[in-house]
């Protein structure tokens, strides 16, 4: 029964993207030059996976190993809406920022609670003076770290968000990156992680032409492998000087041993507040580039739907 359902949700999700289609709008650069923009001055990258994206109240009452995901809708106050914080939609459209972030990013899952509210009122409450937050959520759930690789598909989304998020000349502080329980699955994943993840995130880096941009990660909480200490240990051991690290280790996880909870969804948020403010406080002083020559993003422009990279990747 199983194998049914594994091969009837392998036929019919594409079938479903293809529904999506439909709905699709063509963009080029000009036109992301008309998003509203002149109120956000300060923007963050959301990008990873499930627990980025947000999973935080998540409930699933399946049975026999068969997923039935529902959202409880408990929003804790810390993670509530401000008319200063924004969100960059799966339309390139500037709204304000509500839970689940990645509601129409991070597409075919049941998304909930992540750290990206927290994290933004907790920024505003200690520095009400930064201005308005943009928030470009990117994170894909269930992702391994080989899928974020320059030129791929998850990489293109995020990069393009990103320079669609600055055309009307908000400032980028940072990238907020929670990603790894994926790669816990095999050793030969675990003892790769170091070097993807520090080729990442310096790609990232020359393909936004932000040399300097403070890189926050999170070292895992969980894991779905037997790996996550050899994970861990290649996250602690980043030596990058724009990257620090917050370590998830200890904070609560949900039933299936592998999202954090809401509440811990709070406190990572707070977590990485204090590291962004602490670092922000810093940056203006030294941070030294990892290259110094000027690299253009090789990101695909045409299309703004994230659903048509993914169908057409392999053709282009």
């Amino acid at each position: 029964m199983s194998q049914f359902f594994l091969n009837f949700k392998k036929t019919m999700i594409p079938f479903l993207w293809l529904i999506l289609l439909t709905h699709i709008r063509w963009v080029n650069t000009a036109d992301l030059a008309n998003i509203s923009t002149s109120q956000v001055l300060n923007i963050f990258i959301l990008a990873g996976q499930s627990n980025m994206s947000g999973r935080g109240g998540v409930i699933n009452h399946g049975q026999n190993g068969l997923a039935n995901e529902t959202w409880d809708g408990v929003i804790p106050p810390e993670c509530q809406s401000n008319p200063n914080i924004l969100r960059l939609n799966a339309g390139f459209q500037w709204i304000e920022a509500q839970e689940p972030l990645h509601q129409d990013i991070d597409l075919g899952k049941v998304c909930g609670v992540g750290p990206g509210m927290s994290f933004a009122n907790s920024v505003l409450k200690r520095d009400p003076s930064i201005g308005v937050i943009g928030l470009v959520p990117c994170a894909i759930g269930g992702t391994n770290i080989s899928e974020w690789a320059r030129g791929g598909v998850l990489y293109n989304h995020m990069i393009r968000r990103t320079e669609a998020a600055l055309q009307g000349g908000g400032k980028l502080q940072a990238l907020l990156w929670y990603q790894g329980e994926s790669d816990t699955e095999t050793l030969e994943d675990a003892k790769l992680y170091r070097f993807r993840l520090k080729r990442l995130f310096k790609n990232v880096l020359r393909d936004l032409q932000s040399p300097t941009l403070p890189v926050i990660q999170v070292a895992l909480a969980s894991s779905i492998g037997s790996y996550m200490e050899q994970v861990r240990k290649a996250q602690l051991s980043i030596n990058l000087p724009n990257v620090r690290t917050v370590d998830a280790k200890g904070l609560p996880v949900g039933m299936d041993y592998v999202h954090i909870t809401t509440l811990a969804q709070v406190q990572l948020g707070q977590m990485l507040a204090d590291t962004f403010l602490q670092t922000h406080q810093t940056t203006q002083a030294v941070l030294l580039p990892v290259q110094t020559e000027t690299v253009t993003s090789n990101a695909p422009r045409r299309c703004s739907n994230f659903v048509l990279d993914l169908l057409l990747g392999p053709f282009r």
